[in-house]
């Protein structure tokens, strides 16, 4: 089976970086769904599970942290366009196996452009802020397993990452 060869949106015929031209695409509503994870010592989950680490309440600060990146993107993605959110949901949970913070973002906007980006933002964030709130603990925690779970929207279709399992309820 041949396989299907794209060219790199973000470069010009001579190979030069740019920002793609949006200016003829419809608006739509597209939404972004992002995971990652930062592995913690079963003391440090012990820590999280009691909210007892000195820099406070970790995973209410590394969701701010993930909105705040969510908005921002425009301006730590050199080629990514700067887009009007519609609404950044991160979510925070704890697993006891294996220990983790585990990490989801959901974005949404109208607009010529999708917002993986700023879902993929929003999950490394939030995951270097847990690793900033709890290096103090734990020095060799590891932010590991960060990806587009889901994308809806624009002309390219809809994209969902088989195998993934949806996150807790309470979380």
């Amino acid at each position: 089976m041949a396989e299907e060869r794209r060219q790199l949106s973000h470069l010009d015929a001579a190979g030069r970086a740019r920002m793609v031209d949006i200016s003829q695409k419809e608006e739509s509503v597209r939404e972004a769904v992002a995971r990652g994870r930062v592995s913690v010592s079963p003391v440090t989950l012990a820590l999280l599970k009691e909210a007892a680490l000195p820099k406070g309440d970790v995973l209410t600060v590394a969701q701010v942290a993930g909105i705040m990146a969510a908005k921002r993107t425009a301006e730590l993605i050199p080629m990514c366009h700067p887009i009007p959110l519609s609404g950044v949901d991160v979510r925070l949970w704890l697993s006891d196996e294996p220990p983790a913070v585990e990490i989801e973002a959901r974005v949404r906007t109208k607009a010529a452009t999708g917002v993986e980006m700023e879902a993929l933002s929003a999950v490394s964030a939030a995951a270097l802020t847990v690793y900033d709130m709890c290096k103090s603990a734990q020095r060799d925690m590891v932010i590991e397993g960060i990806r587009l779970i889901s994308k809806t929207g624009g002309t390219r279709g809809d994209y969902v990452r088989l195998g993934e399992s949806p996150p807790p309820a309470e979380a």
